[in-house]
């Protein structure tokens, strides 16, 4: 970037990673695991970004749904950053950078961000940056910069950028945007020498992003605007007003500005770059053994080769005799599948949804921001759980219509509400909380909370709960 350029990174966090299941799900997605290292990806992309004297801190933006684990995850990091957007519905990737430029306009009038996914893995920082100065350079001239990666295969999952004229050193016009090719076109695009991937990365300044898509797309802009200038606080997160983001147009930067204006320049790459978007492009980022395999957690292999083989719930995985394949296992699921056909999972995963199986949005440890349950046992008439509760935090003020709860401390401390009492429960002791009664539990301690709790009633599910009052925002 230019020696006196300050960047304002922005991270889009709003994907459901689908094709990532059983590990990714709609209500913990991709970004909020630890995929390839010990961070998740998340931190992982917010860390591209600590050096205080070249970036502004982080800007996110997030759904409604995923607002306080995405907040837990940056809070984590030894990093500063700013707001953390809310959108009340999605609205693709054009309204979601309008948003973004537009808030950054408000403190900066020569803003300039770096917009990019917070999914995507990065192995190569060093030639990451030297990119951000190339780009810096387009963006000083009034550039709207997008990166392209140096193809290494004719990969057809992937859309195509061709480059036009130089305007400087790896600077190049963007001539066009090709859709994701057939096997056939993708070799003939790799043999033409001027392509590069489409990685959804940008280097934008936001006046001429802003003023160029309302050339294009007003009505975007306008429903941005408002949606922007209706918004709210609440705790470390702002939110978007609702009625005017629905009204917004839905559109990828792509299709609502990079193909339209003149502005387009492209910066090729080789950042060590991949979307993680399938199991197979996981096990492209993830370290082999010596016969091609990619393994993670509690794995024994005899006679396997060229496989992602992961046990993410600690239990045993054995295989024998298998050749390109994935398998993965979490709490409740296994995906056994041909490495070839693993990014069919989507057709599984829609299949759940059409059934209304909990499989496509939770896993069996359900992440709420107090803590966190894991279903134990469920029959008719009967739910047993295992809640952890994080120190200092405290669930809802909330009663039930059609069940009572057992309540059992296995370890630390319980501040329990019931009805008109308030009463501490240690390690080993237990309360009973009759349906209808109006109750509450905290964690008072230092240390984690862990309670057993016996549902019995009527009606067992999520759904019978009435919120009172919430510490976060909960209550309807």
């Amino acid at each position: 970037m230019s020696k006196t350029m300050k960047i304002y990174p922005v991270i889009l966090s709003g994907g459901s990673g689908t094709r990532l299941w059983p590990m990714s799900r709609a209500h913990y997605p991709k970004q909020l695991l630890p995929m390839v290292g010990d961070k998740t990806m998340i931190q992982e992309t917010a860390g591209r970004f600590s050096d205080e004297k070249r970036f502004h801190p982080v800007m996110v933006i997030s759904n409604d749904q995923h607002r306080f684990m995405v907040a837990e995850q940056l809070q984590a990091m030894d990093q500063p950053w700013s707001d953390l957007i809310l959108e009340p519905v999605g609205r693709n990737t054009a309204p979601a950078a309008a948003i973004a430029a537009l808030r950054l306009l408000e403190d900066d009038e020569n803003a300039v961000m770096c917009l990019l996914p917070s999914d995507h893995v990065i192995t190569d920082l060093p030639s990451f940056n030297t990119a951000l100065e190339k780009a810096g350079a387009a963006a000083d001239d009034g550039r709207l910069v997008t990166f392209g990666m140096t193809p290494t295969r004719p990969e057809t999952g992937y859309g195509y950028i061709r480059q036009g004229s130089a305007l400087g050193d790896g600077i190049f016009q963007v001539a066009s945007f090709l859709e994701k090719p057939n096997r056939e076109t993708a070799e003939d695009l790799i043999a033409a020498g001027d392509v590069t991937w489409n990685s959804g990365m940008f280097l934008l300044p936001c006046r001429i992003f802003v003023d160029e898509l309302a050339k294009y797309h007003p009505n975007m802009v306008d429903a941005c605007r408002n949606a922007l200038k209706k918004a709210q606080r609440d705790l470390d997160f702002l939110r978007l007003d609702k009625e005017s983001f629905e009204a917004c147009p839905s559109d990828s930067i792509d299709y609502a500005v990079m193909e339209k204006t003149d502005l387009a320049a492209v910066v090729p790459a080789e950042i060590g770059w991949n979307d993680v978007g399938a199991w197979q492009a996981l096990r492209d980022v993830s370290p082999l053994d010596g016969k091609g395999n990619a393994v993670v957690g509690d794995v024994m292999l005899h006679d396997v080769s060229n496989s992602y083989i992961r046990s993410d719930d600690g239990s045993l995985i054995a295989a024998i005799g298998l050749d390109d394949v994935t398998i993965v296992t979490t709490q409740d699921a296994v995906l056994v599948s041909s490495n070839e056909k693993a990014q069919d999972v989507k057709a599984i995963v829609d299949r759940l949804k059409k059934d209304n199986r909990s499989e496509a949005v939770h896993h069996k440890t359900v992440y709420r921001p107090w803590g966190s349950y894991r279903d134990m046992d469920e029959e008719e008439r009967f739910r047993v759980k295992r809640i952890i509760v994080k120190p200092g935090e405290v669930l809802s003020l909330q009663r039930h219509q059609h069940r009572s709860e057992h309540w059992i401390i296995v370890r630390g401390i319980a501040k329990v509400t019931s009805g008109d009492k308030t009463f501490l429960l240690n390690e080993n002791e237990s309360t009973y909380i009759p349906k209808q009664t109006i109750h509450r539990l905290e964690n008072p301690g230092k240390i984690p909370l862990h309670m057993i709790e016996v549902q019995v009633g009527e009606y067992v599910g999520e759904d019978d709960i009435e919120r009172l009052e919430d510490t976060y925002g909960r209550v309807e």
